[in-house]
């Protein structure tokens, strides 16, 4: 499922057996339907962009080729707007009211605003452009690594990516999410931001478990949904 020639199309080929294990593990019984996260826009099922994955993946019907694999309902979600919706119930967001942006920090920069609780889907404020460049290529976690930055370097890109967040939307609160929240402390007290942000309550597991709710409970993607 990465970027590889046949990536997309080759999926029930490759990955049958696996998703099907999987899912007897996660959900037993046949008609119990999971939750799959996507790094894309996911509209109606289908994935729509494809910023880090291969090119293939645009205008998919993923969430058939999901179903036909897996032989159950699925619920298809954008990876980032998962991890916002298990934040929000479970994790560092719970309870608050207002706007909270929550970001994942890793290959590219992904993103997930809610409202009140509620999801406002496929946002994909990594790519706001910043200095003339995608935000995500010089603040996502693979941008320190590929430019060797510190700690410090790093966080003044930071520091220009959540500012023009907060500019645009005067946030309740940021959560920094993606494996590198597990050393926040290098980095989010550097940044001088108005709006309070905090590291992802679930870590690296707060998409996993938000597609997991969202199989649940589909209704949490529409507005009203619990």
């Amino acid at each position: 499922m990465g970027k590889g020639r046949n990536g997309a199309k080759s999926l029930s080929a490759v990955s049958r057996a696996t998703l099907r294990a999987a899912a007897a593990e996660a959900a037993p019984g046949p008609a119990t339907p999971v939750g799959i996260c996507v790094p894309s826009v996911v509209v109606g099922g289908r994935t729509l962009t494809a910023a880090n994955v291969s090119g293939r993946w645009i205008g998919l019907d993923a969430a058939s080729r999901f179903r036909e694999a897996l032989g159950r309902e699925v619920v298809l979600v954008n990876d980032a707007d998962a991890a916002g919706i298990a934040e929000a119930r479970f994790g560092a967001a719970r309870g608050v009211r207002g706007l909270v942006v929550v970001t994942t920090l890793g290959t590219g920069i992904g993103t997930a605003l809610l409202h009140d609780g509620v999801l406002i889907p496929n946002t994909e404020l990594g790519h706001i452009e910043i200095d003339g460049e995608d935000a995500e290529r010089r603040a996502a976690y693979s941008a320190k690594e590929r430019d060797d930055l510190g700690w410090k370097r790093w966080a003044r890109r930071l520091q220009a990516y959540y500012g023009a967040l907060e500019r645009l939307f005067t946030p309740a609160l940021f959560v920094v999410g993606g494996g590198v929240s597990t050393q926040a402390d290098h980095f989010l007290p550097l940044l001088d931001l108005a709006t309070p942000i905090v590291p992802a309550g679930l870590r690296n597991n707060a998409g996993i478990l938000g597609a997991a709710a969202l199989a649940a409970n589909p209704s949490g993607l529409t507005p009203g949904g619990d």
